[in-house]
């Protein structure tokens, strides 16, 4: 009986949802993430001498890999949302609002500055930057919130500024990868001011206000059919169903999409309502836990792929120039920025210095790229986008993976030792959070 491709792929799928099952207890408290061992492995795994591996390639297999990475992110933004103890508000939520009114932007300026300088034209240099904007703290899960507590404080500043931060940005570094596609199809290697003021009112300002609306809306709806419905039958946290969460989160997220709204924004705003709906309630423990589940497996897939990818040659076409710009991203510019958009008031010193320097680039720039390079023409050569984002997430889930244990540690140490509070913008004192961050998710 000769062995198949199939067959192939269903060991694979067993040993990976298997992995994804034991890697976070198995790396916690190392220097090592869940993230690092999948690379690693889909990277030795392509490496062997079978004739069945198939031939990856994101910019073939461009609409694949746009909806496979599109599924995994909304999933991670709906356990993140589910996650976050702390009461949506201007004065309690002052750090998310600085790094995304503030950081993000600058950020943004600043590597399409570097990528300009270096060689790229304008709008291939502003989509690297838009596509490299997203943090995606949960590929190094130390540094994210836990499941969801009765405390409404019990985060730490630097926890729950990078899970926040994640929530939010994915949808909000939208408008700018869709500047890079109007720049591009205005002037291919020069710059118009032409399509600024349609994309500032529809794409800026009516998508993300539809996008917050529809979530905020339907989050509402479902807090009350979730925990207040007259009927038994209809009150679901009653049945303890995981896999409600996942109907919101697609439900949520399509009927963003189909009033043109931003999706990602919606998903995690319909989360983050729901949960307000009744706080205390162990329904939202259930249904973060089915979402943490499917977002493992989800990301296992992805990053063994990535890892095999890379085994098949994938960082060939990276050029000293996008080599040059992640490290610029990840060691300078992020940071920097990332530190001086704090105001002091935010919380500690220490805890600013690690949310800046946790700016971690993840699977929401895989997404960016690809629907980038499906719904426009660029003037540089997509192996060499993909190679640029491909080498800077890389190099973010190895540094920040390596990193977050041993810094989060000591800041946990520091707050025991001293008794000083984690971080509270709203004069309260919280308490640290004693459940520990996953390992392995997607944002």
């Amino acid at each position: 009986m000769q062995l198949s491709g199939t067959d192939l792929t269903y060991v694979l799928l067993g040993l990976g949802a298997l992995g994804a099952a034991a890697l976070p207890a198995i790396v916690a408290k190392r220097p090592l993430s869940a993230p690092m061992v999948f690379l690693a492995l889909g990277f030795v795994v392509f490496q062997l001498p079978v004739d069945l591996l198939p031939q990856l390639h994101p910019v073939s297999a461009g609409p694949a890999v746009e909806h496979f990475t599109e599924v995994c992110i909304v999933v991670a933004l709906m356990g993140a949302g589910l996650a976050i103890n702390r009461p949506f508000g201007w004065r309690s939520w002052l750090t998310t609002w600085q790094l995304l009114g503030i950081a993000m932007p600058l950020t943004i300026l600043a590597t399409t500055a570097a990528g300009w300088a270096l060689g790229w034209a304008p709008a291939v240099a502003l989509l690297v930057a838009a596509t490299l904007a997203p943090t995606d703290p949960v590929l190094a899960g130390e540094v994210r919130v836990g499941e969801p507590t009765d405390a409404e404080f019990d985060e730490d500043e630097a926890r729950f500024a990078l899970t926040s931060e994640a929530g939010l940005n994915d949808g909000l570094a939208f408008p700018f990868v869709l500047a890079a596609l109007a720049l591009s199809a205005t002037t291919a290697t020069g710059w118009s001011a032409a399509w600024i003021g349609h994309w500032a009112w529809y794409d800026v300002l009516t998508r993300i206000a539809l996008g917050t609306g529809i979530g905020i809306t339907f989050g509402r709806l479902l807090g009350w059919l979730f925990f207040r419905a007259r009927s038994k039958a209809l009150r679901l946290s009653e049945h303890s169903e995981g896999f409600v969460a996942l109907a919101a989160t697609f439900a949520s997220y399509g009927l963003a999409e189909l009033v043109h709204g931003y999706g990602f924004l919606a998903v995690f705003a319909t989360a983050v309502t729901i949960r307000t709906a009744e706080r205390a309630h162990g329904y939202h423990r259930v249904m973060h836990s089915f979402m943490d589940q499917i977002e493992r497996l989800l990301t296992a897939a992805i990053l063994f792929l990535v890892g095999g990818f890379v085994a098949q040659g994938g960082l060939t076409a990276l050029t000293w120039q996008g080599a040059t710009l992640a490290l610029l991203l990840l060691l300078l510019i992020r940071p920097l920025i990332g530190y001086i958009s704090q105001h002091p008031t935010a919380g500690a010193r220490r805890e600013r210095i690690v949310t800046a320097f946790f700016g971690i680039r993840g699977i929401g720039s895989f997404f960016y790229l690809s629907y980038a390079l499906e719904h426009g023409h660029f003037a540089a050569p997509a192996d060499e986008l993909w190679a640029t984002v491909i080498f800077t997430v890389l190099l973010s889930v190895f540094l920040h993976g390596t990193l977050a244990t041993p810094v989060v540690a000591y800041l946990d140490r520091r707050h025991r030792r001293t008794g000083e509070p984690a971080g509270d913008t709203q004069g309260k004192s919280p308490t640290r959070s004693t459940v520990p961050a996953q390992a392995v998710p997607c944002s």
